[in-house]
């Protein structure tokens, strides 16, 4: 008699198929457990603060409607600044992202609570960030140069759409190509704006009469905010040269320049020249309308 060999399906353990579920405890603990990442968002945290409060008393005498809205404008970068960097320091706004095929990353993993999971951590929460104080920077900026309102604008918007396509770069995972589709998408954006600095607003900064401050923020604008895209390029997110805690370094120490030390010189030159800046919100008459006026 011949027995028949049932060969049963081979399954493989569910714990092998199940990847660890990673919390936003896990997250910030990661964090916490990286002293060159933790201190790259702490550090920023403290200086933001400090920058708040020295702003607030910076600008607590200014009257004139221009010099305030141009504070006010100030004064939300650090206080976007405080909160993103919590936000990253705290797990909120941290992600693993499995990487495409194709990109330097593929197939990577990090240790998370003891664990591997597969991926490399992103920091997208920085995006947030960029999305909201940089628009306020350029609008201190028009105010400060006394842009008209249509021009202001068109450089909030481009600037907005800079770093939402920025964003779709970072978190686009199904494509390696359509990762740096986004991202040159994103630099095409940002040249509007440099355009917009560099050959429309120094015209009228020189009919309002703040040529002279304008023209070092302008440079220190356009400089740094140039290596933002450099440092995506090589951080994780882009060929991956740099690893996380470099890149998240390289980062806030471009936020430390581009916003506190910009908002510092700003608001010392408006409390110092209230009287040159002022006038009435997005008010002050380009060379061309005075022009018409004589």
């Amino acid at each position: 008699m011949t027995h028949q060999q049932i060969q049963l399906p081979v399954t493989e353990s569910p714990v092998a198929l199940q990847q660890t579920a990673v919390t936003q405890t896990d997250l910030f603990e990661y964090v916490l457990g990286d002293p060159l990442l933790a201190s790259s968002l702490y550090v920023n945290i403290a200086l933001a603060g400090v920058s708040l409060l020295l702003f607030v008393f910076m600008t607590k005498d200014l009257e004139d409607p221009r010099a305030r809205l141009i504070a006010v404008s100030v004064l939300l970068v650090p206080t976007v600044s405080v909160a993103s960097y919590t936000g990253l320091a705290s797990g909120l706004t941290i992600g693993i992202l499995e990487m495409p095929a194709g990109h330097a990353a593929e197939g990577a993993s990090v240790m998370i609570g003891g664990e591997p999971v597969d991926g490399v951590v992103s920091l997208w929460g920085r995006y947030l960030t960029w999305a909201l104080s940089t628009p306020a920077i350029l609008l201190a900026l028009g105010l400060l140069a006394g842009s008209d309102a249509t021009s202001i604008i068109t450089a909030i918007t481009f600037d907005i759409a800079m770093c939402i396509t920025g964003l779709a770069a970072a978190l686009t995972t199904s494509s390696h190509a359509l990762r740096w589709f986004w991202y040159f998408i994103s630099c095409a954006c940002f040249a509007v704006v440099v355009y917009v600095l560099l050959v429309k607003w120094p015209e009228d900064a020189a009919a309002a009469g703040t040529a002279s401050i304008f023209n070092t923020l302008k440079l220190l604008t356009v400089v740094l905010w140039i290596a933002y895209p450099v440092v995506w390029a090589l951080g994780v997110e882009g060929i991956a040269v740099l690893p996380v805690g470099v890149t998240s370094w390289a980062y806030s120490l471009l936020d430390v320049v581009a916003k506190y030390v910009f908002a510092f010189l700003l608001l010392r030159y408006v409390t110092t020249n209230e009287r040159v800046v002022s006038g009435d919100v997005l008010d002050v008459p380009s060379a061309s309308g005075a022009l018409a006026d004589d």
